[in-house]
């Protein structure tokens, strides 16, 4: 399928706009996500509708705990990534094109199939994710007009690497979206992403902006991204550009794909950077990664009760009437059912 987002360029070149990346491919040639290829001058996605991973999740795995707790999500994903993330949680599928001469994989699946098996499972929304929903952004747009049509809210989980032009040709039908701000230093960026910071943040202030839900997670690598100046700057940032009522998850690192001489995040470390985003302000921080920790509750800004209860993946008790708290009446901020 031809794909969106890119212009014709001298000598059968394309120059993509889909990712801040902006390649500029030659015919014959792939785009750095590896799963966008130039042919006799067309951009061509290869992997429109090929599905590597189809699954019903809480809305909480992704991780989203302010929009629509204890609901379903359908969740959907295609091979391929433009981002090189040494520490990727997902690379056998995310990185397998890059890490297997252009491999591609998945099962052919129709826009109007995934909307009807969303509906059928029970999902109130569907969430675009596990690999990064930029490179299948044609099949995530065709899909999230249809699924909108049905009352179904569109969900992504990103590394928030996409353009603004592919920011303001989604927008009408995203609902909301899980950005990984990976950490606050672009050399971070540079040496395990393959990427740089000023994107990302450009498109969380883009997203913030144009009214969509946004919750921030930042996964937390001993020694390379867990200094405290350094969080504090990120929190600031969330705090600042984004405002003190977007949540940020911290998640455990564990050894993974190409980061396996760092040892999993120490507890404490997660504790430290939880007050220093207290500190900034931010109303809503919690930890990943650490089921049953009491860091994965929601309480209320305003009197500190128990205002949404979750064990891992799962949500107990949700203390939250229309829209506020049910103890002291403090507005709870967040999208609910």
């Amino acid at each position: 399928m031809e794909a969106y987002l890119y212009e014709p360029l001298d000598d059968s070149k394309v120059k993509c706009h889909l990712c801040s990346h902006r390649c500029v491919i030659k015919d014959g040639r792939r785009g750095l996500c590896s799963v966008r290829e130039n042919q006799a001058g067309t951009l061509q996605t290869l992997v429109y509708g090929k599905l590597i991973a189809r699954h019903v999740d809480p809305i909480e795995k992704k991780p989203l705990f302010h929009f629509m707790p204890g609901t379903l999500s359908y969740s959907i994903a295609t091979v391929g990534c433009n981002l090189r993330c040494r520490f990727c949680q997902n690379a056998d599928i995310a990185q397998m094109p890059t890490d297997h001469n252009g491999r591609i994989m998945g099962k052919a699946v129709t826009a109007q199939q995934v909307v009807d098996d969303a509906v059928k499972s029970g999902c109130r929304s569907i969430a675009y994710t596990y690999t990064e929903p930029t490179v299948f952004f044609e099949f995530a747009y065709d899909t999230a007009q249809l699924a909108h049509q049905r009352g179904i809210r569109n969900v992504f989980v990103t590394n928030g690497y996409m353009t603004p032009e592919a920011i303001d040709m989604i927008k009408p039908y995203l609902d909301a979206a899980n950005v990984d701000l990976k950490a606050f230093a672009d050399d971070f960026y540079k040496d395990l992403c393959g990427a740089r910071l000023g994107p990302v943040q450009d498109t969380l202030r883009r997203m913030k902006a144009a009214g969509i839900f946004v919750e921030v997670t930042t996964l937390i690598v001993t020694g390379l991204n867990d200094d405290p100046a350094e969080l504090q700057q990120l929190a600031e940032f969330i705090a600042h550009d984004l405002g003190t009522d977007t949540p940020w998850h911290i998640s455990r690192f564990h050894p993974t794909y190409k980061l396996t001489d760092r040892p999993a995040t120490p507890l404490k470390t997660l504790t430290r950077a939880c007050d220093i985003g207290r500190q900034a302000g931010l109303k809503y921080v919690y930890t990943g990664n650490v089921p049953g920790d009491e860091g994965e509750n929601t309480f209320c800004p305003g009197c500190g009760q128990r205002v949404i209860e979750r064990w891992g993946f799962q949500v107990g008790a949700i203390r939250i009437e229309d829209g506020c708290c049910a103890h002291c009446g403090h507005k709870i901020d967040g999208v609910w059912n």
